[in-house]
């Protein structure tokens, strides 16, 4: 087989021709000598549960260190995670606003999403997030986790359910926090952006006493403070992603208050106008949109016809966010004991908090003149289509339209514009709680290594929502004459039209474990025969209740709500010998139970061959699963878009100009009702890896990794991922609406056959699979340069996708390179090479590091969704109007490669005090266009969050003291 390796930066290739380069494990790390200098230290790898002198184990596992976090130049554990080179498709950001779990960043190893990667806290579950990834998948914040409060973060990048139970399908993301400390560190930094928005400030005090030698114990506590501030899209508007005016590219101008042929050139603009829809006194050959005369509006010293039909009328949009703000306060506590007979026990308590603001779409709300303003209730877990009560937004002649207004004309009027007093739309205010409490109690008795733990930990998110509207009592005030539509309500009315409430979200997990291994036999082969064998139980509770006046359908909030528990109990074990010489195996298994479903039996296989003192061959094979949780199998409910369609009954063939169509009925995006199954069954996965470690000279290491995935039973919705599905479609009632009248873009008001679609059900399926393969390879080199003129040290991750294949409905689709799974990732982007390039020097008091981090480009395409045409991404695969109606050009069927670099500079001005300073996206390299996402920060912006979120920050700087005593 011929492996083609392209696309990555030409410098970086070279530097790995040349061997210079390096990864982020030695590949043969040698026993660690204790203080003493004879006795190797053991320890336990993420991936095993047996003790071991030599770190470099038959599974691929990335260390990072607390120093290289540091030199990081990040100011988040989210950031820095986002940008490991195995992290792909269905990662969750910061900047993606569109998300359920809005506020929260996950991780998604190889590309699986964020179900499929396991994070843990000192190898311990935590509890996860309340709101799911699109309602559904469950992981773990690492957004709320502080800096520095982490010891190491080692990243497992093999299935591991054998060990660690349900969603370890990718790999394992373990962050150890610290165990110990002594004496005090103080930090603070400043950080701000370039092009505006993005001031961050961070400070964190740490302090420790006692030594576990000489007295016995050791406590400590570490506080970290850390605000970021928000990024709107307006502060980038002289970038091409977050300009909305596409005219110049061969679009549409989507700026809102602009009229255009896809708005049917009726809007909502700066100011309110009453719109006449029928006018019968129409000159001939003039559509009624064309007519002056069949506009009022209700300011003219800010609007007009003319300036309206000029885009003059336009409302800028000053809301949305490319970078939400945040405020994190991180408390973490520690002690450790040292007891009898070499037992120690340590204890933690965390409280992580993170506030943050959040708004999905911050386009204004309008008064929706020519939709059906129906919409579905979640009543106490059941979902009701509540339709027919909100007044016809048809106004009569001489009628009410607000305080001191009437329709002046002689035909049914409509009231067109944005809604006064309220502010922008779907906003959410969140406050996130990570509590923790844990005891691990270690030690030996009658030969066995035994470690017994405890934990319980809860996330509680507090939402505050605001400017969700109350339409029957917006159009009731409009029609008694209380509302002014040109705004100066009184606060309790804009409060009883808007109104502003809140909930509370809360997921709590409880575990217990014991762990006992030791040499069973002292000499099998060429080793001793090591044996491990554990048990495990955990019970989990979601309580993410819909919030309340979504419940009785007061407002058309469309949160999700999850309510449902899981218990799990477990046993495994693990055997590791060395039968032969320089070959060591390992078998490990576990069988699982889960009140929910039943069980799962997942056994795994791996091996190292060393026949040579610097070089290794290594494999694994793993079976793996993912229990269904109590989104999918609970009770549950969410809604959802994807894709656009044409109603099947009133926009038959797509043309929303032909004789009889309701215009607004074409290229639509339909709202989905998601609908929880009981009798789920689990994911199941196998998984595979070989691969080689090298050392070819001292200081210099390197490994090369083979994987393989593939995830069958796949718990997906039915809608986008069963090529036969028809969704049912619930109807609001009838009611007059502007139709096609077939003579150009002509409309007339009508009653169509049937009315406007609600929503679809679409029910959770075990549907399909997912495969995937690649390479991943780790480098490192470090090397002293002569006459003590430093070192310097350089550090390669690189992951190449070889394919992505999903199948659906017994069709199979390659999706490495283009925009898919977008119903699964959403859409997010499938990129085939990722890589991460780091190289330092370091002389005396001068710490250097450079960090490179490079995504291939990808096609705007989704063949899953049986989009295979590049001129109709935009709107079939993103949802969005940049070319609709039009052909978008070959430029935007393809999203360019992105690479950013990040400078981070340390300085010792004494032994005691630091200076540092960074530089993140050095060379202010620009986010490139990505047309087919839909997740990105801000209505109407054109970059994937996601993958190239520092190139919408732009170039930061920040500057911060470190002061130890």
């Amino acid at each position: 087989m011929t492996f083609k390796l392209k696309s990555l930066p030409f410098a970086v290739a070279c530097a790995v021709a040349s061997g210079a380069l390096a990864g982020s494990a030695p590949a043969f790390a040698q026993t660690t000598e204790a203080a003493g200098g004879s006795t190797p230290q053991r320890v336990v790898v993420t991936g095993s549960l047996i003790s071991r002198a030599n770190t470099e184990t038959p599974t691929p596992v990335q260390v990072l260190t607390s120093a290289d976090i540091q030199k990081s130049g990040k100011t988040s554990v989210a950031e820095l995670l986002t940008d490991l080179a195995a992290n792909g498709a269905g990662t969750l950001g910061t900047g993606f606003a569109g998300a359920f779990a809005n506020g929260a960043s996950g991780i998604s190893l190889r590309g699986l999403t964020v179900g499929a990667t396991l994070v843990l806290i000192d190898g311990h579950r935590m509890a996860p997030y309340p709101l799911s990834d699109d309602a559904q998948r469950s992981f773990v914040d690492v957004s709320s986790i502080p800096f520095d409060a982490i010891e190491s973060i080692e990243v497992l990048k093999s299935g591991a359910s054998s060990l660690y139970g349900s969603d370890a399908i990718a790999g394992v993301i373990n962050i150890k926090l610290k165990k110990n400390l002594n004496g005090t560190r103080l930090a603070a930094e400043y950080g701000d952006t370039q092009h505006g928005g993005g001031k961050t400030k961070r400070a964190s005090i740490s302090t420790g006493i006692g030594d576990l030698d000489a007295d016995g114990y050791n406590a400590f506590v570490t506080l970290e403070t850390r605000k970021q501030g928000s990024i709107k899209v307006h502060q980038r508007e002289q970038f091409g992603y977050a300009n909305r005016d596409w005219r110049a590219r061969g679009g549409n101008n989507i700026n809102l208050g602009v009229p255009s042929s896809i708005n049917s050139f009726l809007t909502p603009t700066n100011t309110p106008f009453l719109y006449n829809p029928s006018n019968p006194n129409n000159p001939a050959g003039v559509t009624n949109v064309n007519n002056p005369a069949n506009y009022v509006f209700l300011d003219p010293t800010k609007c007009n016809f003319t300036l309206y039909r000029a885009g003059g009328c336009q409302v800028n949009d000053r809301e949305s966010n490319i970078q939400p703000e945040t405020e994190n306060v991180n408390l973490l506590v520690g002690m450790t004991k040292k007891l009898s007979d070499d037992w120690e026990l340590a204890l933690k308590g965390s409280i992580f908090q993170r506030k943050s603001e959040n708004n999905r779409n911050a386009n204004p709300q309008a008064y929706n003149p020519t939709a059906f303003n129906g919409f579905t209730t979640l009543n106490n877990g059941v979902l009701t289509s509540r339709v027919g009560a909100i007044p016809s937004t048809l106004f009569a002649p001489g009628a009410q339209v607000g305080a001191n207004i009437t329709n002046p004309f002689a035909q049914s009027a409509r009231l067109y514009g944005y809604i006064a007093d309220i502010g922008p739309t779907l906003r959410t205010q969140n406050k996130s709680t990570s509590s923790r409490v844990s005891a691990d109690l270690t030690g030996s008795a009658m030969g066995w290594d035994v470690n017994a733990a405890a934990g319980w930990t809860e996330v509680k998110t507090d939402n505050e929502y605001s400017g969700n509207i109350n339409r029957q009592n917006l159009y009731g005030a409009i029609r008694n004459g209380t509302w002014n539509v040109l705004g100066g309500n009184s606060p309790a009315l804009v409060a009883a039209v808007a109104p502003t409430f809140d909930n509370t979200l809360k997921s709590t997990l409880s575990y217990a474990d014991v762990v006992g291994s030791r040499e069973i036999l002292p000499s099998f082969g060429a080793g001793p025969l090591a044996f491990a064998a554990g048990v495990h139980w955990h019970k989990r509770e979601q309580n993410a209740p819909a919030s309340s006046l979504t419940a009785i359908g007061a407002v058309n909030n469309t949160s999700a709500f999850t309510i449902g528990d899981e218990t799990n109990t477990a046993v495994f074990a693990e055997l590791r010998a060395t039968p032969i010489k320089n070959i060591e195996i390992g078998l490990a298994s576990r069988y699982d139970h889960y009140d929910t479903y039943g069980n799962s039996f997942t056994p795994s296989a791996n091996f190292k061959w060393t026949p040579m003192q610097n070089f290794g061959v290594r494999g694994t094979f793993a079976r793996g699963f993912r229990a269904p949780n109590p989104a999918e199998v609970g009770n549950a409910g969410s809604f959802f878009t994807f894709n656009a369609i044409n109603d099947p009954i009133l926009c038959a063939n797509g043309n929303q100009n032909t004789a009889g169509n309701v215009p607004t009925a074409c290229g639509f995006n339909p709202p989905y009702v998601q609908t929880t199954n009981p009798d789920l069954q689990p994911e199941k996965s196998k998984s595979y890896t070989l691969g080689i470690i090298y050392e070819p000279m001292r200081g210099l290491n390197m490994t090369l990794d083979y994987y393989k995935i593939k995830i069958n039973n796949l718990v997906v919705t039915q809608a986008g991922n069963d090529p036969s599905f028809v969704p049912t479609w619930v109807r609001g009632p009838a009611a007059p609406i502007d139709i096609a009248t077939g003579v150009g873009q002509g409309r007339t008001v009508g009653t169509p056959s049937v009315g406007p679609i609600l929503y679809g059900l679409s029910p959770y399926i075990n549907a399909g699979s997912t495969e995937t393969h690649g390479i991943e390879a780790d480098v490192r080199y470090r090397w002293r340069l002569t006459n003590d003129r430093g070192t310097v040290s350089a550090a390669l991750s690189a992951a190449h996708t070889f394919g992505y294949k999903t199948a659906i409905g017994g069709t199979e689709y390659q999706l490495a390179g283009t925009q898919g799974p977008s119903s699964v990732g959403g859409a997010t982007g499938n990129p085939k090479q990722r890589g991460q390039f780091t190289i330092g020097y370091a002389r005396g008091p001068l710490d250097v590091t450079a960090t490179v981090n490079y995504t291939s480009g990808f096609s705007t395409i989704d063949p899953a969704l049986g989009e295979t045409d590049c001129a109709t991404t935009a709107e079939h695969v993103g949802g969005r109007t940049y070319f609709q109606g039009l052909v978008q050009p070959a430029q935007f069927c393809n999203v360019s490669s992105f690479t950013s670099t990040n400078l981070n500079v340390a300085y010792k001005l004494t032994p005691n005090l630091t200076l540092r300073g960074a530089i993140l996206n050095l060379f202010d390299k620009e986010a490139p266009y990505d047309v087919a996402t839909y997740g990105n920060s801000g209505a109407g912006t054109s970059y994937n969050a996601s993958l190239h979120q520092p190139g919408a920050i732009g170039r930061f700087f920040s500057l911060g003291l470190n002061y130890t005593f």
